[in-house]
């Protein structure tokens, strides 16, 4: 039970965790177009276009400098702690990377350049694989970690310096270049609850 104020560290753990949530939509999103390109089916690479394009722009923008002020702040209170978490600015560089050569397969396949079938279900698998255990890693260590070690003068400079900017696709009005990406994001959560409702009755 808690008393008093709520620590500052609330809003900005729980602004990143529900980010984590929506990539994670993203990302069975992924799995199902991977699904159809699996069994012979022509995936939707336009929606796969706009899910790179949304990584590129908020998480790779917005997101992941969230967490690096976080680790910042880790080494400086705890240097031996983050060290046994890793790098976690580097682990976003790999993300990069990982994207970037998602984002090359896809529009290889949109130009009419040769790409194996195997090769394109590598690379995307890559990604989504990645993504989740690097997710998962701060979920399980990062986070934890900076709520035990950082001071509310660090919460307090951590949210001074965090950009203040809308979520294109999650907060509110949605932009148009993700507007399809969000319909299909609903369609799957109406057919995850059709699924799941029966086993609850």
């Amino acid at each position: 039970m808690t008393h008093g104020r709520e620590r500052p560290t609330a809003k900005i753990i729980d602004v990143l965790l529900a980010e984590h949530r929506n990539i994670k939509k993203l990302l069975h999103v992924l799995e199902q177009e991977l699904d159809a390109f699996a069994r012979s089916h022509s995936p939707d690479y336009e929606i796969m276009q706009a899910i790179i394009q949304y990584f590129l722009d908020y998480p790779e923008g917005y997101h992941h400098p969230k967490e690096d002020i976080l680790f910042e702040k880790l080494k400086l209170r705890d240097a031996a702690l983050a060290k046994r978490i890793g790098d976690v600015e580097d682990e976003h560089e790999l993300e990069t990377a990982r994207l970037q050569k998602f984002s090359r397969a896809v529009n290889d396949v949109l130009a009419g350049r040769e790409v194996l079938r195997q090769t394109f279900h590598d690379i995307a698998h890559e990604f989504i694989s990645y993504q989740r255990a690097h997710m998962d890693k701060e979920e399980t260590m990062l986070f934890p970690a900076a709520i035990r070690a950082l001071k509310d003068e660090d919460w307090a400079d951590i949210d001074a310096r965090l950009a203040n900017r809308a979520d294109p696709l999650f907060d509110g009005a949605t932009e148009k270049k993700y507007q399809a990406l969000q319909k299909t994001i609903l369609r799957w959560e109406r057919e995850t609850q059709a699924v799941r409702q029966p086993a609850r009755a």
